[in-house]
């Protein structure tokens, strides 16, 4: 690792990460709004000590998921997506060197039974020795968010008038860093092992001692039942926030009472939910594998879940710390594609639920971040659910995963793509793409705690946290 991977790392010995995302409560004003200055410098510190303190440099080159780019490409695509949005609403040229903004423009998200098809996205270097040094990008990296900053001084001087399309502009581009995060880490887990050969563990965050915490994790109640009867009911999905509208005088300088959200949140409407059972947790690692032990030959045939890994002769789940044995992580929820969890529950006799059935679920039970969810890197490891127990109504976490639904991500009544990023929801209305809810333990407060937000992976992408629980029929 050369010196300035490690230059902007704070190595603290302290068990908590160098950053602090800001609570949802604790911000004034709306929650999701204008990002602060201190936003943008928590999310730096977060970006960099994963990608610069957990990327050893044999890895920078390496691709840990053939259907993602280079680890390198994604510390060049963060300032760049900052670079080319921030240009493009000021009229002011692009910060040097102007060929970043072909290189790291845009990730990829190729079919994953087709690899070939893929939406528009930038032209990456073949050689590695065509790819530019990191000293490089880490400098233009510094350019970029000093001009950031310099933003953030002319609005605080009224040298410059916030409008409704500046704060959207650096609420997307804020946001596009916390989900890109989670991908890079998910990407390098599947390089992460025991020795520290391959990806690094967080750098200044001590290890989980795993014994103490499988104790710890043996004291949560069961839920009273496994899962519970709802609906039917009208709920409310979506969120008003027409980005037409920031072209509108009075509109456009409406900002400090203004909450942002992606394409695909807009706008605000019902949606009828039937009756369903659900289970108040979702399935564990524990009853995946002996679903998946008990299979078919078909399936006893194929590879292990991506998150699985065969060491000496033992099936271990993967961790940013390297695999742990099957008994560490059994009670987990289990990550997986949203085909190798459909399978799951229909031998349980159910079903993946619907994005309304799921919403209306989590809206009753799940908790946020500050009462004790398992997001924002509270932990760096996911952790057994404790919804549905006796306690707070059955309110509880879901142990730190997003969660699949049998909807497909498509277009809806009233959907206006965005501006700013054009295609982000529309590129991947293909039918492959499924919606998922929630978040993750690295998915930040501001993501995870926004009831509207959607996210969306392909069925049969098999990296991503996310896991699923199982809805009856009624």
């Amino acid at each position: 690792m050369d010196d300035i991977q490690l230059s902007h790392i704070n190595i603290s010995g302290s068990k908590r990460p160098s950053f602090s995302f800001t609570t949802l409560s604790s911000k004034p004003g709306p929650h999701f709004g204008v990002p602060t200055v201190q936003e943008f410098r928590e999310m730096w510190k977060a970006w960099d000590l994963v990608t610069l303190g957990m990327v050893p440099s044999h890895l920078l080159h390496a691709k840990p998921i053939d259907l993602r780019h280079k680890c390198l490409f994604y510390l060049g695509h963060i300032p760049t997506f900052y670079n080319i949005l921030l240009s493009k609403l000021l009229q002011q040229p692009y910060v040097e060197p102007r060929k970043f903004t072909t290189i790291f423009e845009r990730g990829i998200d190729p079919h994953v039974d087709d690899p070939d098809y893929c939406h528009s996205h930038s032209e990456v270097p073949e050689q590695d020795e065509d790819w530019p040094p990191l000293s490089e990008v880490a400098r233009y990296r510094d350019r970029v968010r000093e001009r950031v900053l310099d933003l953030y001084r002319e609005l605080d001087s009224g040298k410059r008038v916030l409008t409704r399309r500046l704060a959207r502009t650096l609420a997307i581009v804020l946001e596009h860093d916390a989900f890109h995060i989670e991908t890079i880490l998910y990407m390098l887990i599947q390089k992460a092992d025991s020795d520290c050969s391959g990806t690094l563990p967080p750098p200044g965050i001590h290890a989980p001692v795993w014994d103490e915490l499988v104790k710890q994790w043996g004291t949560i109640t069961a839920p009273v039942q496994s899962n519970i009867e709802l609906g039917p009911e009208v709920i409310p999905v979506g969120r008003d926030d027409c980005e037409l509208e920031d072209y509108i005088a009075d509109e456009g300088m409406d900002v400090k009472s203004h909450n942002f959200g992606w394409d695909n949140e807009n706008p605000s409407r019902q949606v009828e939910v039937g009756r369903f059972r659900v289970d108040f947790r979702p399935i564990t690692i524990k009853e995946f594998y002996e679903f998946w032990m008990g299979g078919t030959d078909e399936r006893a045939s194929t590879s292990l879940p991506a998150n699985w890994v065969e060491d000496g002769g033992e099936v271990k789940v993967r961790t940013v710390y390297g695999p742990v044995p099957m008994k560490i992580a059994e009670n987990w929820p289990m990550v997986g594609s949203f085909d190798e969890l459909s399978a799951c529950a229909e031998s349980k006799g159910g079903r993946i639920p619907t994005e309304p059935e799921l919403r209306l679920f989590l809206d009753r039970f799940n908790v946020g971040y500050e009462e004790g969810a398992n997001v924002g890197f509270r932990n760096w490891h996911p952790c057994p659910a404790t919804a549905g127990g006796p306690a707070n109504g059955g309110r509880g976490s879901n142990g730190g995963v997003w969660e699949w639904t049998s909807t497909v991500f498509d277009t809806h009544d009233s959907f206006v793509g965005t501006g700013i990023f054009p295609g982000y929801s529309s590129d991947f209305f293909d039918q492959k793409h499924y919606v998922v809810l929630g978040g993750s333990y690295a998915t930040t407060p501001r993501l995870a705690g926004r009831r509207t937000l959607r996210n969306f992976y392909q069925h049969n992408y098999r990296y991503a946290w996310t896991s699923a629980r199982v809805a009856y029929d009624v």
